[in-house]
């Protein structure tokens, strides 16, 4: 037989003797399961039952210390918490089959977990875990920074804390766009540029590989004008203070505040008597109206935008007092306060005459002294 041969009978030999020590060591690649977070999962290593001299062993991620050991011989049967403690509490082992189950599963018991049984044969599994997130539902918004096309409408749906998913727009069962992540409690956000008076169905839908989400669009409720996405305050009606010169007369005042693309007017029952405009961002409106104190006529302050109004009725004996009705009325003294303060001021009379009178006294007995230092006064 020549080298040649020889070698390629080797090389052959080799192959099927890899082949079969593989085959004895059970590798048979990885089974990935898959679980939402805080549901149980059991990881089967597909034995009917563990054998009396089968010495098996749990291991997770890198650590060469099992986390968990069957040996029906020697009597054991132990688990620990795992590596920093991550799985106190939690596990449950099967002591006939050798099957591990995780309660309350947690995002940080994703990983690799090898099974490794020693016995009459020696075999090994590894399982791929993935815990996922539960999903939120999605968020969608009208971006009001995009406001400058008045039959354009651009919204903007979003997801916080998520974890290995996607993100995606549809119209009816047509993919739009959509965008992924992998990293661990990310956000999301996905635009979309819709007609304000379009009839599709669009929906927003976040989904990992075993769960989804989804958040249909109602365009009218979401996607308003820009002049109309704001709501609009209550108009606030006072008495003009400064105009008080006529008795029969009242100037009214209606206001609103912080208002954007919007008309106030004031109304004499279904009669528009006068009305201002205003498109700037975050404006502030007044409007003057001049009534009789006396009149019976309905009168009414609106704010409207092209989709909604506020309005605020006049009650005119409330707001429309008379200008000697906003002064204070001087406060009339009762009699026997009167007779009060009249006692005090007499009292206080006596006394100062008692006092002055004493005092002339004692000025004239010392001038008397003086004269005649042996009489007495």
């Amino acid at each position: 037989m020549s080298t040649e041969k020889r070698l390629k009978k080797m090389v052959h030999k080799y192959v099927l003797l890899c082949f079969c020590l593989l085959c004895l060591a059970g590798v048979f690649g990885v089974e990935s399961v898959s679980v939402m977070e805080g549901e149980s999962v059991t990881l089967y290593i597909n034995n009917t039952e563990i054998h009396e001299d089968d010495d098996l062993m749990w291991k997770f991620g890198t650590e060469n210390d099992p986390f968990a050991q069957i040996n029906k011989e020697a009597g054991i049967f132990s688990m620990s918490d795992g590596p920093d403690g991550r799985f106190r509490g939690r596990l449950i082992l099967n002591h006939k089959t050798g099957d591990l189950t995780i309660t309350n599963t947690r995002i940080t018991d994703t990983g690799l977990y090898k099974l490794q049984i020693i016995g009459a044969q020696m075999s090994s599994k590894t399982f791929s875990v993935t815990v996922y997130a539960h999903l939120p539902v999605p968020v969608i918004i009208r971006d009001s920074s995009q406001c400058s096309s008045s039959s354009k409408c651009v919204l903007v749906c979003s997801v916080v804390n998520v974890t290995q998913a996607t993100l995606s727009w549809y119209k009816g069962n047509s993919l739009l766009s959509s965008i992924s992540v992998s990293d661990l409690n990310s956000s999301l956000s996905l635009p979309l540029e819709v007609e304000y008076q379009e009839n599709n169905i669009y929906s927003c839908v976040i989904n990992n590989p075993i769960r989804n989400q989804t958040k249909h669009l109602n365009i009218t409720e979401v996607c308003q004008t820009c002049s109309a996405s704001a709501r609009l305050p209550v108009p606030v009606i006072i008495r003009d203070s400064s105009q008080c010169s006529s008795s029969s007369k009242c100037v009214l005042v209606c206001s609103v505040v912080n208002v954007t693309h919007v008309t106030l007017s004031w109304y004499k029952g279904n009669s528009l008597l006068s009305s201002i405009s205003v498109s700037d961002l975050n404006s502030s409106l007044s409007l003057p109206l001049e009534v009789e104190y006396q009149e019976n006529n309905i009168y009414s302050c609106v704010i409207n935008n092209p989709i909604r109004n506020q309005t605020k009725h006049l009650n005119i004996t409330e707001v429309c007092q008379t200008c000697s009705d906003s002064v204070p009325t001087p406060r009339i003294l009762s009699i026997s306060a009167v007779a009060g303060i009249v006692a005090a001021v007499l009292t206080l009379l006596i006394v100062a005459a008692v006092l002055i009178v004493a005092a002339v006294k004692v000025y004239i007995c010392k001038k008397h002294r003086k004269k005649a230092e042996e009489g007495k006064c």
